[in-house]
């Protein structure tokens, strides 16, 4: 038995494969350089993949995410 106060609906163990999946995609988003048109520049993408936006000033995309309550990470 377990000594910490987890409501069965808040544990990550009871989710399913599908909803583990979709766990954070609203509020996780990675950037990551690319090239759009010929331009490079950096991407930014949902946690599931989605492309979101293109901007050749990663300063930019980074504030346009912090609008959008969106966390980031970098990959490269």
């Amino acid at each position: 038995m377990s000594d910490r106060n987890e409501s069965p609906g808040l544990s990550l163990h009871n989710l399913s494969a599908r909803d583990f999946l979709a766990f954070g995609v609203e509020q996780l988003a990675y950037i990551r350089p690319a090239i759009h048109n010929g331009l490079q520049g950096y991407s930014i993408h949902a946690a599931d993949g989605t492309p979101l936006a293109f901007h050749q000033d990663l300063k930019m995309l980074e504030a346009l995410a912090l609008q959008n309550d969106l966390e980031t990470i970098q990959r490269q």
